[in-house]
């Protein structure tokens, strides 16, 4: 497939590469030299769908927010620290 480049520089993407891509309107073309070409990579755009409650069917315990949520971040974190090494006796 080869097109012509346009008056502004623009290319025309071949529909098979499109839809083999998944690349829709509005998607974002990054593109880089690479050597003596161009390369180009497709971004979708952010989506527009809230997460809220996406994960609760993996989540183990329902926290409520406020002081509750806090302390078992804090002890979340401090297991975490623990069990890479950090804090007593260990790299920090």
């Amino acid at each position: 497939m080869s097109y012509t480049v346009g008056p502004k520089g623009q290319v025309v993407i071949a529909k098979e590469i499109r839809v083999k891509l998944g690349v829709e309107p509005g998607w974002v073309a990054v593109q880089r030299l690479a050597g003596d070409h161009a390369e180009v990579f497709f971004l979708p755009p952010e989506h527009s769908k809230s997460l809220k409650g996406s994960l609760a069917r993996h989540a183990r315990a329902r926290i409520p927010s406020g002081k509750p949520w806090d302390e078992a971040r804090t002890r979340a974190w401090t297991a975490a620290s623990r069990a890479a090494g950090y804090g007593k006796g260990g790299r920090g």
